[in-house]
């Protein structure tokens, strides 16, 4: 199946956009779980996802900061940050922090899956 079963963790706080994609992942073979805020994420790190796709821009604690704690405490999960809202200073401190890519929300599926793949094997290998 074309994914793999291959655990991703989305975090978005746009509640009904992370379940939807949560369910279109898991109708293409992910193993897929959604997480509303930066501390759920990090609480959601007891059982490491393989792939974290990561909104910027959240309440509270925002993406990148979720970013910063999940590489210190992960480092070898891949990070796929999804905005809508991202500047360039913003795109290169995710890269800088340790983000795998960064993607611009309207969300095009299939270069997500793509970026889901090329960064699960970049884990693996």
């Amino acid at each position: 199946m074309p994914g793999d079963g291959i655990k991703i963790l989305l975090v978005d706080d746009e509640k009904h956009f992370a379940d939807t994609l949560a369910a279109r992942l898991e109708m293409r073979g992910f193993e897929a779980r959604a997480v509303y805020s930066g501390p759920e994420a990090l609480n959601a790190l007891a059982l490491p996802p393989e792939v974290v796709v990561l909104d910027l821009r959240m309440p509270g604690m925002n993406g990148l900061e979720v970013l910063r704690e999940l590489k210190k405490s992960h480092p070898e999960i891949q990070v796929i940050i999804l905005t809508g809202h991202a500047d360039a200073e913003d795109e290169r401190t995710a890269y800088e922090t340790g983000a795998y890519r960064v993607l611009r929300k309207p969300l095009n599926m299939d270069e997500l899956l793509e970026n889901i793949h090329t960064a699960h094997q970049t884990k693996e290998g």
